[in-house]
């Protein structure tokens, strides 16, 4: 005869199967009387399941949306299939910026039976994703190990392979991962150096030590991997300031582009890298919205430079300059 709890998961997944159900057919289908049916419904209410139920002798139980999410009953290859589901939506970055789908994930790798997880690293290593144009790839195993770092909330030993393909190992206090759209961030604390933004894509190796720690104050993730992707790779950085909120001047000069503060209801200060102040007068000409530069004065003079060539050239009903 079956416990009492896995008498709970048998009837919840008899729910799950069709629209209705008589008491009578859940009392059979099990081998339980009425009143059990009745009883084990009343305990499923009691977990944050929505049972309805209709009265009378034809009336029977059905199983509906609630207000919240109770726990889940997935057969082997509904499991499978949400684990490759929520594996692609993280890196993808179908969800944005946020964890979701990562940690869900995450949570869901830790629960599943050794069979569906030996099929699941199966299809990891069969499976080759094809990245954007520009987009480096990540396999799904360092990027979970990552999201596990982040939530066990001890110190490791980080692998990392820089820009000048040279490998260091240093001892981090890993914090968040961060998804800008084109790639990964690994925010983490630098234990000789402070905070730092690590490309997940060059972790090789990230070993945790046992050594737990306590970040306290820690700073906004995606404001520091935003600041230190726009002005962190550029030898000059220029200051603008453009007359819109924030979340105007962000559709215009992306997160990754800049590093963007309000100035005030209606205008928003923003700090951007480049190469040269030629280079930053041409990406400016290019936002093709009104803007001040606040600062250097050789990309001011530059921007008034290509300004004037580019007036000039119309004028002449010629093509502008290059």
């Amino acid at each position: 005869m079956l416990s009492a709890s896995a008498r709970l998961l048998r009837l919840l997944a008899l729910l799950a199967a069709r629209p209705a159900w008589t008491c009578a057919e859940l009392a059979e289908r099990m081998a339980v009387t009425d009143r059990t049916v009745r009883r084990d419904i009343a305990k499923l209410r009691e977990l944050g399941y929505t049972v309805d139920s209709d009265a009378g002798p034809w009336g029977g139980y059905r199983l509906r949306a609630g207000a919240r999410v109770p726990p889940l009953i997935l057969d082997d290859e509904e499991a499978l299939a949400v684990a490759v589901g929520l594996r692609e939506a993280a890196l993808g970055g179908a969800l944005g910026g946020d964890q979701a789908a990562l940690s869900a994930l995450l949570k869901l790798r830790q629960v599943l039976p050794p069979r569906i997880a030996e099929r699941l690293g199966a299809w990891d290593d069969a499976f080759v994703r094809l990245p954007r144009p520009g987009a480096p790839q990540i396999g799904p195993g360092m990027l979970l190990e990552l999201a596990a770092a982040c939530r066990r909330g001890e110190r490791a030993r980080l692998t990392y392979r820089d820009g000048h393909d040279r490998t260091t190992v240093r001892d981090v206090d890993p914090y968040r991962l961060v998804h800008t759209g084109r790639r990964w961030y690994f925010v983490a604390r630098d234990v000789a150096r402070g905070w730092r933004t690590f490309r997940a894509d060059r972790v090789e190796r990230l070993t945790p030590t046992g050594h737990p720690v306590d970040l306290a104050d820690p700073p906004d993730p995606a404001q520091l991997v935003s600041r230190n992707t726009a002005n962190g790779p550029y030898p000059l950085s220029a200051t603008i300031r453009l007359p819109l909120p924030l979340d105007q001047a962000l559709r215009i000069v992306p997160p990754t582009v800049g590093t963007h503060r309000s100035d005030g209801p209606d205008a928003t200060v923003i700090d951007i890298g480049g190469p040269d102040p030629d280079g930053l007068a041409r990406y400016l000409l290019g936002l093709a919205t009104p803007l001040r530069v606040l600062g250097p004065d050789s990309v001011r003079r530059a921007l008034v430079r290509r300004t004037l060539e580019l007036l000039a050239a119309q004028t002449a009903d010629g093509p502008p300059p290059g």
